[in-house]
């Protein structure tokens, strides 16, 4: 029991899983009130000594052996007639118990480890120097984490945020599930050699060309996706056509074009796109408001002077 008092029960968070496993529950005896206790508290010390002493002169050399002589023994007490009415404990178990047992589970109880843990900033806790990751909304938050064999799962408020696998062998692994990621992390995360160039291909074949070129030039794939990131989220400020241009424009200008060098073209198009705009439409006004008077104005006639 973790504690004990007269308006509160809080067992053990093992005990009380154990408890739940089995569909039963837990009525701990008041304290300094042993009449609280069951009769089968009598029994067992009873039963305790009475296959000990049977036992004290047998010679066994395993712990097989032993136990089959344990055997013996109980079914001899739970056979046993009772002194003061008929029957013995195994009738009166067949007669007045078994009606009310339930079955057993499908599977066993497994002993499991309970500890809390706060979510560190990245969105994982550390379990053994073993990294899981939980919904990132949870950060520095304090969890219950259960631990069995196989499996870890964490807790907030009583409510099962999420479970791994757990993790053997070398420190410092990590088990991080997408889910538990805020956007921009699912993002990318989502960066491969494929995407990228599935994504230049949708685009047109200077931007693919461009994109094959930064994956071969860089010295590691993580540094050529990490710029292709940067050239994907320019699609949130220009068209299609306007990078198509650009990487077309870059790929003609230098043989190295980078991010750097595709954002100002880019700003630079925009800008120049906008004055030709701008000329485009003071021409298109001063033509509609200039006017020439011909001859059908005055009706086609003339005078001679």
């Amino acid at each position: 029991m973790t504690k004990h008092t007269r308006k509160e029960l809080v067992l053990n968070p093992s005990y009380r899983e154990m408890a739940d496993h089995y569909h039963t529950i837990v009525m701990p005896a008041r304290v300094r009130t042993p009449k609280d206790k069951a009769n089968v508290e009598n029994s067992v010390g009873i039963l305790s000594t009475w296959i000990i002493a049977a036992l004290r002169n047998v010679l066994c050399f395993t712990i097989d052996e032993l136990n089959e002589e344990v055997w013996k023994k109980l079914d001899e007490f739970n056979n046993r007639p009772f002194t003061r009415k008929k029957g013995s404990r195994f009738s009166a178990f067949k007669e007045e118990e078994k009606f009310a047992l339930s079955p057993l589970p499908d599977r066993p109880y497994k002993m499991s480890e309970w500890k809390t843990a706060k979510v560190r900033p990245d969105y994982h806790i550390s379990v053994e120097s073993m990294f899981y990751s939980v919904p990132y909304e949870y950060i520095n938050r304090q969890v219950e984490v259960k631990r069995s064999d196989d499996l870890v799962e964490i807790f907030f408020n009583h409510m099962r945020i999420a479970s791994h696998r757990r993790l053997y062998g070398k420190f410092g692994q990590l088990s991080t599930l997408r889910d538990h990621m805020p956007d921009h992390h699912q993002l990318f995360v989502d960066q491969t050699p494929e995407a990228a160039q599935n994504w230049a291909e949708g685009i047109g074949s200077a931007t693919s060309n461009l994109i094959r070129y930064m994956l071969d030039a860089y010295p590691t794939e993580k540094q050529a996706l990490h710029s292709i990131f940067s050239l994907k989220k320019l699609e949130q400020r220009y068209s299609k056509y306007e990078i198509e241009r650009a990487c077309k424009m870059g790929l003609s200008m230098t043989q190295r074009p980078t991010v750097k060098i595709l954002q100002t073209i880019l700003k630079n198009n925009k800008k120049s796109d906008a004055e030709q705009e701008q000329k485009r439409r003071a021409e298109d006004s001063g033509n509609a408001y200039g006017f020439t008077r011909g001859a059908s104005y005055y009706g086609g006639k003339t005078t001679d002077e």
